[in-house]
């Protein structure tokens, strides 16, 4: 397809839009009684509405019921798909990492970013260090896992090392390891990898609601004889309190949802999966559509309390 076709394609797709949009507009406009004005709301609705339909709960709804087949999609199995999740070894494999990551991942990033966002507050080199921790968020997971594959590259002890890790344990007499093939510790130098990456973002957040506590309540604070870490403590972390339920809950969901440094750092192998990139092997590789859709059901269940929990706790902070 041409760069002109897709301009083409593109154009009749926004005069499509406003087309309908000036359809819903004429036809509505002459409604002016209550009535009219819920069906012109509806009229608004209705294409968006159409449109998550057929994106979303669709394609939600086929994923749950393939979940139910086998690896053809063609014979009804029931729940065989979710006992072979929670009984095979490798799929307990695929689990165990999962929630290793979804442990560990969100309270170390959260707390690095914590730490780093109390230490350079209102330092002089405030904005160079926050820039600094914050980089990282600019770079893709792909790039990144590159990035930290050639920091843990491995080589033989005699051998001339390009992994920065290497040449600093082969500097001190230690012998050189492999970072990314050694089970099961493999698994958390990759989530070394998502703490880097997110340590910016929960920062970021982590800052701003830091500045956001009222300087007379830290000056008091101060009269009373506190001390930093019982302000840190009794103050600071009281006060943002929901930035911290945000932070967590939102590197939570990415957690979940990690695939691309499984993916470019080990491809899956030495024991590393987790549930997103199995799904991707059991789907587009295995080509197992019954077991595939289980995990993917599966990693939906997994989210939705977190998504549910972060509303509620949302709800109540706009309430008071």
């Amino acid at each position: 397809m041409t760069t002109t076709d897709k301009l083409l394609q593109m154009g009749i797709a926004v005069a499509l839009f406003f087309g309908v949009m000036g359809v819903i507009l004429v036809l509505t406009s002459r409604l002016r009684s209550r009535a009219g004005e819920r069906l012109q709301t509806a009229a608004f609705l209705a294409p968006s509405l159409l449109l998550i339909a057929a994106g979303l709960l669709y394609p939600a709804i086929k994923t749950i019921y393939q979940s139910f087949y086998d690896a053809a999609g063609t014979t009804f199995v029931g729940l065989d798909n979710y006992q072979t999740i929670v009984t095979d070894g490798d799929q307990l494999q695929v689990l165990r990492n999962t929630a290793i990551w979804v442990v560990l991942t969100p309270l170390a990033a959260t707390l690095v970013g914590l730490v780093y966002a109390v230490l350079v507050d209102r330092a002089k080199f405030e904005k160079f260090a926050k820039a600094l921790i914050f980089l990282p968020m600019a770079i893709s997971l792909v790039g990144a896992s590159i990035i930290w594959k050639f920091v843990y590259d491995y080589r033989g002890t005699d051998e001339n090392q390009i992994g920065v890790v290497n040449q600093i344990l082969k500097s001190v007499g230690f012998d050189t390891y492999r970072f990314l093939l050694t089970e099961p510790w493999n698994t958390l130098f990759l989530i070394v990898i998502m703490i880097w990456v997110q340590a910016g973002f929960a920062m970021t957040i982590l800052s701003a609601s830091i500045k956001a506590i009222p300087e007379d309540v830290m000056e008091a604070a101060r009269l009373d004889g506190a001390s930093a870490l019982k302000m840190f403590r009794y103050i600071t972390v009281p006060s943002i309190r929901p930035s911290l339920i945000v932070v967590l809950t939102t590197i939570s969901i990415s957690t979940l949802k990690v695939f691309d440094i499984v993916r470019t750092s080990t491809g899956g192998n030495f024991g590393t999966s987790v549930l997103a990139y199995e799904f991707y092997v059991q789907s587009f590789r295995s080509f197992n559509q019954g077991l595939g859709a289980a995990l993917a059901v599966l990693i939906f269940v997994l989210v939705t309390p977190i998504v549910i929990y972060n509303i509620r706790q949302m709800r109540r902070i706009e309430a008071r």
